[in-house]
């Protein structure tokens, strides 16, 4: 990768040994294609099947180190060096850019249970769900709530400053509100007070009064879970026992990173999906499939003779933990550098079973970015919807909602978008019609649980958003104007004829015929 170690990347070094079947011992060559320089071309080599096999080898990664692929455990670097054989065997040079995160993994079931007055065991993921990066061990005591405002919901500042806790009694549990701080200064200061545990009940605002996930951010001493509001405001008072057994540290792992040697290097188009799953399982849609899909057009592409701008590919690492590794390679990056990024593009979950066609609302005609949305992305995100329109795809907008790694590009001023298939969002009527599928149920029925491996991806969904992610990386690998006003010097890598771009004006490269 040229210049990589401008941004702190070190390179790969020692393969990983891996066991098993021809999925991971036989990298693959591109399929091919001759020359597929054009999007009609190119959008012919990137295949479902090609795609379908490295998910295959994730899961086959998966079921030998552990049933997960998570970062800091063994199934990651088994991805990433997977990743970077297939890339390889093509003629890349790959990176591993090495940080330190904090690894958080939940070693057994937690247990959550009133003691008095009425005894009542707690099922996890329906009535609690264990807070990332709570502490390991036992806490039982009276349930005392800090500073609750319901008639504040969203706006109250329940446990956000420690004098919220004056005279809280040691080794009883904290009742805390959802409000306008992050969960982990609410924890550390409840841990800060002599509380043994914390119970963090959903704020009560309108959709904001389920059981919900969340994170600490960072290891705190003392088992946290989240409730709803129900549960929460009928707590107080009660004597409650939460055991947990996890573990909470700093460890390594990595990005993996890798770059086309053609095409101008101030002026690249940047492709990302996060690499690792969470610890309950294999992680196939998410994320194996949007890492399979950029790997499989990673690997197309090197058939391709010219280009007038650099692709890079980046595969992160401890996403699940906060988007860890895509904040970690763009702070490492200078003004300069982050300025030679035309555009970044995100796939993260492309292949959910009761999937939608997400395309990310750059220019905000559905959902209002909760950050400003960079100059250049709504121009990112029509590659896309013309693509689509091109082919008689119907697609929805997805919100920039900040949970994927397109956030510190977009905060860094980068432009970007993207595709999803959704996650944990609920399929509506009209997207049945769209779409297909089941109302009423969420996108993807095993987001975030073991059931989500190979035999629960969509594979038609698989083949709509690879073809499309083929068409956009081809399309601005030739022309970012319409993006930055950047024109490739020189000769085009596709001249005269076979070019099939649109009329001037149109302004998104390659056609999608």
């Amino acid at each position: 990768m040229r210049g990589a170690r401008r941004y702190g990347v070190v390179a790969a070094t020692a393969a990983l040994a891996l066991a098993g079947g021809s999925a991971l011992t036989a990298p693959a060559a591109a399929q091919g294609q001759g020359n597929p320089n054009t999007s009609k071309k190119f959008t012919a080599a990137v295949t479902a099947d090609g795609v379908y096999r490295h998910l295959e080898a994730f899961q086959q990664i998966a079921d030998e180190h552990g049933g997960n692929r998570a970062s800091g455990l063994p199934g990651y670097e088994a991805s990433a060096q997977y990743v970077t054989d297939q890339l390889e065997a093509v003629g890349y040079d790959v990176e591993w850019q090495e940080f330190e995160f904090p690894f958080y993994e939940e070693l057994s079931p937690t247990s959550f249970q009133q003691l008095s007055p009425t005894p009542t065991t707690y099922v996890e993921q329906t009535d609690f769900i264990t807070m990332t990066y709570s502490g390991s061990g036992t806490a039982e005591g009276e349930v005392v709530a800090v500073d609750i405002d319901l008639a504040a919901g969203a706006a109250n500042t329940s446990g956000c400053e420690a004098s919220d806790f004056e005279g809280f009694p040691e080794g009883d549990v904290a009742l805390i509100q959802r409000g306008t701080c992050p969960f982990g200064q609410k924890a550390a200061n409840a841990e800060a007070a002599g509380a043994s545990g914390a119970v963090i009940f959903n704020s009560g605002a309108p959709g904001a009064t389920d059981v919900f996930a969340g994170t600490l951010g960072a290891p705190v001493g003392i088992p946290v879970v989240g409730v709803s509001t129900a549960l929460g405001t009928s707590l107080e008072g009660a004597v409650v026992q939460i055991v947990t057994d996890t573990v909470s540290e700093t460890r390594t792992t990595w990005n993996v990173i890798a770059e086309t040697e053609a095409g101008r290097d101030d002026n690249v188009v940047m492709l990302g999906a996060h690499l690792d799953s969470v610890s309950e399982g294999a992680g196939i849609n998410d994320n194996g499939s949007g890492s399979a899909g950029i790997l499989e057009v990673a690997i197309q592409l090197a058939e391709v003779k010219k280009l007038n701008n650099t692709v890079r590919f980046a595969w992160w690492g401890a996403e699940e933990l906060g988007l860890i590794g895509s904040y970690e390679y763009v702070e490492s990056l200078g003004e300069a550098e982050l300025g030679e990024i035309a555009t970044y593009l995100n796939f993260d979950m492309i292949a959910s079973p009761n999937y939608i066609i997400g395309v990310y609302d750059a220019d905000q005609s559905t959902y209002e970015a909760p950050v400003p949305v960079p100059d250049g992305s709504v121009a990112t995100e029509a590659v896309f919807t013309d693509y689509f329109d091109s082919i008689e795809q119907p697609w929805v907008d997805t919100e920039f909602s900040g949970r994927s790694d397109y956030q510190p590009f977009i905060l860094a001023g980068v432009p970007a978008s993207g595709l999803f298939t959704g996650a944990d969002g609920v399929k509506t009527e009209e997207q049945v019609e769209l779409f297909g599928g089941t109302a009423g149920i969420i996108y993807d029925p095993n987001y975030h649980t073991p059931e989500d491996d190979i035999t629960n991806v969509d594979v038609e969904a698989l083949e709509i958003m690879s073809k499309a992610i083929a068409h956009a990386t081809i399309t601005l690998a030739y022309d970012t104007s319409a993006i930055n006003g950047k024109t490739a010097p020189g000769k085009s890598g596709c001249a005269g004829k076979s070019c099939d771009r649109p009329a001037a004006g149109q302004g998104h490269g390659m056609a999608a015929a």
